[in-house]
């Protein structure tokens, strides 16, 4: 085909757009004659789109370029003759990219000599193609301006694509933040669309800023979220690590309580009701418009809101784990013993639910709910609770309705640590060959939680002195557990407790009683 009649230069190209430069646009060719390909690229040679220039890939076949089609996906824009190795291989060709491909982003303009063997009206409605051309219209301008429109709307879809997983990246953090308490990750997904739709580049980071008991002391601050280069900042927990160029303006900032432009950077300065004073930092930032820097502070302000939140809630965490243990240890130093018991059984409980196999949640709130194994015991006499010697039978009978009493103190709770303690008090005089109370369970009819609780409280009571028995020798402590195994514990927990025994006894050493 004569190279003048297919690019004919009747018009002056149109201008280059020019922004930040990019990875070559690529663009496939597929034809069987050659002299397409040399003019095609002749053509092409210089042109940019976006600051970036193009990647042209030849084809000679449909097979063919199925095989480039398969090898890459960052194809922009495939150019297809309809009339190659068969009368519709171009036809085919563009139903393998929509159809076996699943490729709805390159787009598709079918182009060919011969335009009664493929009308233009029936292709356009059946085949899912962006532009059909004959070949005799497409002179140099209209071909540059065919790639300009092509390649901004393959831009457009995939910016629109990055902006759909962006969202997906949102809403998944944002259904677990309040289960993972991940506030880094939501935070940080939600900052990088809006650094997208702003047209922002990266990296930034947003920070809230630690109150120094003393003046002179430098500030500290907590990295909230980071894009970028900074993303690393979210696994570390030093304020040393963030880079002395932010931490310098974030100094500015707090210091005149403003958002501003500092240099090349911008800094914008947040408060909320709590009066906390938080700070996000841009990078090579253009002017911000009055619409952009409004943006920047609903997102400050919400990721703000948040973290205070989740500060809330685990301030309410510390302090029912610290009234647990407040009101186990009230009941161990009612029947004269050392509050550490109870601190220790926790500790030990979780070490063996983790080694039975329980997830690492449900063994943490083992640990929250066990030391109130005991707490029925506020209800026994003292006369009974601390008698030194053997409790007559009567006695015994009292002594062991703590398990009841526990239960109903706790069962009537909303709270699943109180739920779980309830059980735990009801359930760790169970035994596991049914000759425990006060219900006579058996086996697995024993909820775990009593089951672990059971044996972190024999052990440790056993190595401690009571008022009615002396700390028994470790020795003897672990004869008599293995010895025990299939009858009052469940074998699989001595199993754990073997396993884990040089662990078990550390929790001594690292809670020792007071006495």
């Amino acid at each position: 085909m004569s190279e003048d009649l297919l690019f004919a230069d009747d018009e002056q190209q149109p201008p280059e757009e020019s922004t930040p430069s990019s990875p070559a646009w690529v663009v496939l060719v597929v034809d069987d004659d050659e002299e397409v390909h040399r003019v095609t690229k002749m053509v092409l040679n210089h042109f940019s789109f976006d600051g970036s220039p193009i990647e042209i890939l030849s084809a000679y076949s449909g097979n063919e370029a199925r095989t480039v089609l398969q090898e890459r996906t960052d194809i922009a824009l495939a150019i297809l003759d309809v009339v190659m190795e068969t009368d519709q291989a171009g036809l085919d060709l563009a139903k393998y990219i929509r159809t076996d491909l699943d490729n709805h982003f390159t787009r598709i303009v079918l182009r060919t000599g011969q335009p009664g063997q493929a009308p233009e009206e029936r292709v356009i409605r059946d085949y899912d193609i962006n532009d059909y051309k004959d070949k005799t219209e497409l002179t140099t301008t209209k071909l540059t301006t065919l790639l300009y429109s092509a390649l901004r709307s393959y831009r457009d879809i995939c910016t629109i694509n990055e902006h759909r997983f962006g969202l997906e990246r949102v809403i998944k953090a944002s259904t677990n933040i309040f289960e993972s308490e991940s506030l880094g990750q939501f935070a940080s997904a939600v900052l990088e669309q809006v650094m997208t739709l702003l047209n922002l580049p990266q990296p930034a980071v947003y920070c809230t800023s630690i109150a120094q008991e003393e003046e002179h002391e430098p500030n500290q601050f907590q990295v909230l979220a980071a894009t970028g280069e900074m993303s690393g900042l979210l696994e570390s927990e030093a304020s040393t690590d963030i880079p002395s160029e932010v931490c310098d303006a974030f100094e500015q900032a707090l210091n005149e309580h403003r958002s501003d432009h500092y240099g090349d950077h911008y800094v914008g300065y947040f408060t909320t009701a709590r009066g906390s004073e938080n700070l996000l930092y841009l990078s090579d930032t253009h002017q911000l418009s009055d619409l952009d820097k409004q943006l920047l502070n609903i997102y400050a302000a919400n990721v703000a809101v948040t973290y205070e939140t989740l500060l809330m809630k685990e301030e309410i965490i510390a302090t029912q784990k610290e009234l647990v243990y407040i009101l186990g240890e009230a009941v161990e130093k009612r029947s004269k013993e050392t509050g550490a018991h109870v601190k220790r059984v926790a500790n030990i409980s979780r070490i063996l639910a983790v080694g039975y196999g329980l997830p690492e949640d449900e063994a943490d709130l083992i640990k929250l709910a066990s030391p109130l194994h005991d707490v029925g015991k506020i209800g026994i006499p003292d006369h009974i609770l601390n008698k030194p010697g053997k409790h007559t039978p009567e006695e015994w009978d009292i002594m062991r309705t703590h398990a009841r009493i526990g239960f109903d103190l706790l069962q009537g709770s909303d709270k699943r640590v109180l739920k779980l303690g309830a059980i735990i008090a009801h359930e760790h005089h169970e035994k596991w060959d049914g000759s425990g109370y006060p219900q006579g369970l058996k086996g697995e009819d024993i909820h775990i939680a009593g089951r672990i609780t059971a044996l972190a409280d024999v052990f440790d009571a056993l190595g401690s002195k009571r008022c009615y028995k002396e700390a028994w020798p470790f020795e003897k402590i672990l004869d008599l557990i293995r010895e025990q195994s299939g009858k009052h514990f469940d074998p699989k927990l001595i199993e754990v407790f073997n396993t884990h025994l040089d662990e078990l006894k550390s929790i001594r050493e690292q809670f020792p009683d007071n006495e």
